[in-house]
């Protein structure tokens, strides 16, 4: 631990949940970067292998609970790696995404301060939609800053969760890839 001495460490209760610990644990242990090539060769089997290694004592790293908003800002917008990206077809197209479970866990690594709220939820009045105004706020040392944005889900829909969970999902993804957040799989395609 002597050569780690300049990082904080968090360590978590042993009767803490292991899932969760396995995944701050793994998330923690990406090294992000703005080149796609250091996560091209990263496969899910390497990240399966580097969750089942992990011993309930270890300490999980963190970037520290208090900085200025620059530092959060900075880490937010570094590209997500291609293994915790999603893919679903969408009225005929392709759309790359990260889970909000997993956009709320960057958040708790990179962000531990941060909260969100639903704002608003707007039936249509042909009563076929649903959409949910969310806002997430970050807290840094210097500032705090928040930013919002809306989901919209088909009342119809079938599939997992209900239309106000799927359309908050949705929000809650989008006002953090204002922040910079997994914002670069809105640009891909144009590149």
């Amino acid at each position: 631990m002597a050569a780690m001495s300049t990082r904080k460490f968090l360590t978590l209760n042993p009767l803490s949940s292991s899932p969760l610990k396995q995944s701050l644990l793994f998330l923690s242990s990406l090294n992000y970067s703005t080149k796609s090539s250091a996560f091209g060769a990263r496969n899910k089997n390497t990240a399966t292998e580097k969750l089942s290694d992990i011993d309930e004592n270890d300490s999980v790293p963190t970037s520290g609970i208090s900085r200025p908003l620059s530092e959060i800002l900075k880490e937010l917008n570094k590209k997500v790696p291609d293994t915790l990206v999603s893919q679903r077809v969408d009225n005929g197209f392709s759309i790359k995404y990260v889970p909000w479970h997993l956009v709320n866990r960057i958040m708790n690594l990179h962000a531990p301060e941060w909260s969100g709220e639903v704002r608003n939820i707007t039936y249509s009045p042909d009563s076929k939609s649903v959409s949910v105004v969310y806002r997430v706020t970050l807290y840094g040392t210097d500032a705090e800053l928040h930013r919002e944005s809306t989901g919209t889900a088909a009342l119809d829909e079938t599939g997992f969760g209900d239309p106000v969970q799927k359309a908050e999902a949705m929000a809650f993804r989008r006002a953090c890839a204002r922040f910079g957040l997994g914002l670069h799989l809105y640009h891909e395609d144009m590149c």
